[in-house]
């Protein structure tokens, strides 16, 4: 088999049942054969779906003559000229969205793969351009399909699960917010269902950073919603012009809409509403000698804990802290953040064995601020800073204990 991936990450192979398709038809495919030879191809374009993955869907155009096929695995093809071939898109009334994912030449196929799953009850297009390959003979012929999944009749259940930080107190230089879903959400057009308002209730005019690609994980239950920086750094033109997102003293609320879809189709079953008051700003970067280690006793599966001065980034302290032996092997286990992300919790999978232990810590780790092991998330062009730290990581030696 011979295959080829182009304009993304690749998803994967899936097992596939046709849903739905469209043939060139009979009268404009009898117009071309006066110019054409009996032998040309038969261009079919499908919409399959996975029966293994929730609203996974891929689109299939196949049939292609060997001039075409030529032209297809021609290298240096942008993502934006494969949709200009084959264009796939999320249709909003008279404007069409283009879906990001992935195209894959695979036994003269030519497959996209949307890089997220698709939305219930949303309308999708597709749109073939044979005309822009060599090879292929036919004139003013662009066959195009409209696609569903059907709407899931039910009961709304979907609903924001959790938000990081979960202090009531955050810094005025908050860098963003984790929203956390109990099921997959729809994307695209998701600004208009969240929003930041002040003590009166009146919604701060653009605070976030609204981003073309949204910043969801593979599974869409998790949001990244950032705080504009330009609202957060002195001396830039969006914080002398509109003025800070959030102020020191003052009490905001971050709200996210009922009318918010999920991945079905779904209002959200409730309103979500996160309650903060503002404290002054926090330029000081995170220092691991503040931090206090608790080492877990030997032959326990106790956690070991970490208590930090600050709240840190929920996500981040959990990817970018792990635990080794003195070889350098991870060991095994889970993380979790307490007391509003200020303590650090590692249950290990076995229980923990004598000798040293060593904690790393990546740099990069961030507090709410954006601010890292050695470096502040806004440094002051005019004042001679430098980088306390140059290592990737730092590391904090222990030893299980005895009880």
């Amino acid at each position: 088999m011979r295959t080829r991936r182009f304009g993304g990450q690749v998803i994967g192979w899936l097992a596939l049942a046709v849903m739905g398709f469209v043939v060139i038809s009979t009268d404009a495919r009898g117009a071309a054969a006066k110019s054409a030879p009996e032998t040309m191809p038969e261009l079919v374009t499908r919409w399959l779906e996975s029966p293994t993955e929730t609203n996974r869907v891929t689109v299939e155009v196949s049939g292609f003559n060997r001039a075409m096929l030529r032209d297809l695995e021609k290298p240096g093809r942008t993502f934006q000229q494969w949709a200009a071939i084959l264009g796939v898109f999320v249709e909003e009334g008279h404007f069409q969205s283009p879906m990001l994912g992935a195209y894959v030449l695979t036994n003269a196929t030519l497959r996209f793969e949307p890089r997220f799953p698709l939305g219930r009850g949303v309308r999708y297009g597709v749109h073939f351009s044979p005309d822009r390959l060599d090879g292929y003979p036919w004139s003013n012929m662009i066959p195009s399909h409209v696609f569903s999944l059907p709407a899931v009749q039910s009961v709304p259940a979907t609903i924001v699960s959790q938000v990081f930080p979960s202090a009531a107190v955050l810094p005025e230089n908050l860098l963003k917010f984790y929203v956390h879903f109990s099921a997959p959400m729809r994307g695209g057009d998701i600004y208009r269902h969240i929003h930041l308002r002040n003590e009166a209730g009146k919604d701060i005019e653009l605070p976030f950073l609204e981003l073309g690609e949204e910043l969801w994980n593979p599974a869409m239950t998790r949001l990244t919603l950032f705080i504009d920086p330009g609202r957060i750094k002195r001396e830039v033109k969006p914080l002398e012009e509109v003025g800070p997102a959030l102020e020191s003293g003052k009490r905001y609320t971050l709200v996210i809409d009922r009318a918010w879809p999920d991945a079905n189709g779904e209002s959200l079953k409730e309103m979500f509403q996160k309650a903060f008051k503002v404290g002054p700003p926090d330029r000081d970067p995170p220092d691991t000698k503040f931090w206090k280690l608790q080492p877990p006793p030997r032959g326990s599966s106790k956690p070991l804990v970490i208590s930090f001065p600050k709240s840190m980034d929920h996500a981040l302290a959990q990817r970018m802290i792990r635990v080794v032996v003195p070889r350098g092997e991870l060991v095994a286990g889970d993380a979790v953040l307490e007391d509003q992300e200020r303590r650090w919790l590692f249950t290990p999978t076995q229980p923990w064995k004598a000798g040293s232990h060593t904690v790393l810590v990546q740099t990069t780790i961030e507090d709410l601020a954006g601010n890292n092991i050695g470096k502040a998330f806004e440094v002051d062009l005019f004042d001679n800073i430098q980088r306390g730290l140059t290592n990737l990581t730092v590391k904090l030696p222990f030893e299980p204990i005895s009880e």
